[in-house]
């Protein structure tokens, strides 16, 4: 991963932190909805957050090919170099 990617992680993981109720370790090989137990209206609320905080706009057929921690850091980095 480059530098980029892990600091996009890492505010993922950040901003995680209030979403998910439950002790887990997350990586980027976390699923976001098995491992987190997110179900698909709090998945939008934090894809909002995250949205404020990395300045993007994730379009919904972006979203539904999410599925890891590392795909959705991906996701960001790629509409981040659009912008």
């Amino acid at each position: 991963m480059t530098a980029e990617l892990d600091e996009i992680v890492d505010e993922i993981i950040s901003a995680l932190g209030p979403t998910v109720q439950t002790p887990v370790t997350i990586t980027t090989d976390t699923n976001i909805t098995r491992d987190l137990g997110l179900d698909s209206l709090a998945v939008m609320d934090f894809v909002m957050v995250l949205e404020d905080k990395f300045d993007v706009s994730i379009p919904l057929e972006r979203i539904a090919e999410v599925e890891t921690i590392g795909d959705l850091a991906r996701t960001i980095q790629d509409l981040r170099g659009r912008a």
